[in-house]
């Protein structure tokens, strides 16, 4: 059975996210980047969180809401950032199940909006983003940036 749970709740699990995020959206030297943001999420601030699914125990995915995710856009706030299933258990509906729960948990939480970012189009406006525009990552990457109203 699925569970959605805060990493603060099973810390045990920190390693594999920062690896995750890392080799799927860090560069060579960017892993201390995102054991910082891990670890700022396990420090008990408002933002960032860092949510994972479990399947009975075992670790099968994760998704944060930042602050901000995306440089050029500082205007915009909060994000569903990193989101990442293990390749094993892609196209089972995980990623729509932890959409879903940071779309409810950032609602609960009294935000009126979320964003993201992405390189390709179509799975997200699947899932009810928006389309809003274009922008770059640091430095020079184009992306395409979502929007939900909550």
């Amino acid at each position: 059975m699925l569970i959605i749970d805060n990493l603060t709740q099973q810390p045990q699990h920190r390693e594999q996210v920062i690896e995750w995020l890392w080799q799927a959206f860090g560069s060579e030297n960017s892993r201390a980047f995102f054991a910082s943001v891990v670890d700022s999420s396990l420090s008990g601030a408002d933002l960032p969180l860092t949510f994972i699914a479990l399947d009975d125990g075992k670790l099968v995915g994760t998704v944060g809401i930042w602050r901000c995710d995306l440089i050029s856009r500082q205007d915009l706030t909060p994000w569903l950032a990193a989101l990442y299933i293990d390749e094993a258990w892609r196209s089972q509906g995980i990623g729509q199940r932890l959409q879903a729960f940071v779309t409810q948990y950032s609602r609960n939480a009294g935000f009126k909006e979320l964003y993201l970012w992405s390189k390709f189009s179509g799975y997200y406006e699947r899932h009810g983003w928006q389309y809003i525009g274009d922008a770059l990552e640091y430095p020079d990457l184009p992306v395409k940036v979502y929007h939900q109203k909550l």
